[in-house]
């Protein structure tokens, strides 16, 4: 087991450290993106210049900041309610903010470059075509010649071939090359989890039995009159490890999974706020080369169902459940809005990505890739997309 890098921080100012020291502590649930990135702070902070944190040591002293009040490598809710209720706190942000700038830059330069590939897939069911699809999206349509047999549309798309030739499918390959934990297929069914066999996978109707222990063990914390704060209360809900039978036993895919369950708003519930969440989470924390996300079409929420206590919705009432068609295309344009801008906040995903947003089915697709995707002219068979895909990745 990898151990977390040892430098000092006594240079370094106790409010800025203190996040990182946090996130240190937890190494061991980190994915390899983040314990590199950790590495590349550790080895900037130990050469930056002094003069670079002179201005927020200034300013810890005129907020309080001392031993009694923060003591060095401390970082509780005790400390970030001092930061959010200090007069100084807008200062302390912009301070923050100009060290970030500085840095940035530099470990940005230290990032492997490589292409990359996100590809987002939408149901067949939703009730629009293609010229109402992709609305938030700045890029190019760009037409495709689907199957005849629309069973066969993820297998040519991520395989190349047919269900019937299955071949080794394209976040399989990306996981060979370049590692687990760089291919994700994240979904609201389990399709890809039946062709993608390599690689990090997450399907929310595969979680099913973890979801429903989960929100019958937040009920029972919430009826718990000795939970009297968000101290203890965290402290519960990170006790709600999935057990092998309902995950795996990876241990940082149990956090990520667990976290991404109970952090996200609706992420129990709702099928595609769960596929969002975790594609931006993905995206946060993994750095994926190959991202391949696919959305479903979720459930009308029924009335006095118990939606805020976590209640499951097909037992909480015997109102029939009813797909939300028109709502689940709604909150679609929005999430592949999301997901697009998170990746572009992060340095490996800028100018070297290609963005493929699908819907099984229709015969265009969007595109946003740089001038030198190789996408085949004229109408796009779908194994034709996969081999441009693999050229991208150059796996």
């Amino acid at each position: 087991m990898p151990t977390p890098p040892r430098f000092d921080f006594n240079h370094v100012p106790v409010t800025f450290a203190a996040y990182f020291v946090e996130q240190i502590r937890g190494w061991d649930t980190l994915f390899p993106a983040e314990q590199n990135y950790f590495e590349r702070l550790a080895a900037f902070l130990e050469k930056a210049p002094p003069e670079l944190f002179t201005p927020l040591g200034q300013l810890e002293s005129r907020m309080g900041v001392n031993l009694r009040t923060w003591p060095r490598g401390g970082f509780t809710l005790e400390h970030v309610d001092f930061l959010n209720r200090n007069q100084l706190y807008p200062e302390w942000r912009r301070l923050v903010s100009a060290i970030f700038e500085y840095i940035a830059p530099a470990l940005d330069a230290a990032i492997e470059s490589r292409t990359r590939i996100v590809i987002v897939l939408s149901p067949a069911e939703l009730p629009v075509g293609p010229d109402r699809m992709w609305t938030r999206l700045t890029g190019r349509r760009i037409a495709l010649a689907p199957p005849d047999d629309l069973s066969q549309y993820l297998s040519l798309l991520l395989t190349g071939q047919a269900q019937t030739n299955m071949a080794t499918s394209l976040p399989s390959l990306c996981a060979s090359a370049r590692g687990p934990h760089s291919s994700w297929t994240i979904e609201a069914g389990d399709g890809l989890h039946r062709l993608a066999t390599g690689g990090t996978s997450v399907s929310y109707e595969k979680l099913l039995p973890y979801r429903q222990r989960v929100m019958t063990e937040i009920r029972k914390i919430a009826g718990q009159s000795e939970v009297r704060g968000p101290r203890e209360l965290g402290a519960k809900l990170k006790t709600l490890q999935p057990k092998v039978n309902e995950y795996s036993s990876d241990q940082v895919m149990g956090e990520f999974i667990r976290s991404t369950l109970l952090n996200g708003n609706g992420t129990l519930l709702f099928n595609n706020t769960f596929v969002e969440w975790a594609c931006v989470q993905a995206l946060r924390r993994a750095r994926p080369s190959c991202l391949v996300a696919s959305f479903g079409i979720r459930n009308k929420v029924k009335p006095f169902s118990g939606l805020l206590i976590f209640a499951d919705q097909e037992q909480s009432t015997i109102i029939p459940t009813q797909a939300d068609m028109f709502g689940s295309y709604v909150d679609l344009e929005v999430f592949y809005q999301y997901i697009w801008q998170e990746a572009g906040k992060y340095a490996e995903y800028r100018d070297k990505t290609a963005f493929l947003f699908l819907a099984e089915g229709m015969d265009e697709m969007f595109l946003i890739a740089p001038e030198s995707f190789p996408l085949p002219a004229d109408k796009v068979p779908l194994d034709a997309l996969h081999v441009a895909c693999r050229k991208w990745l150059a796996v």
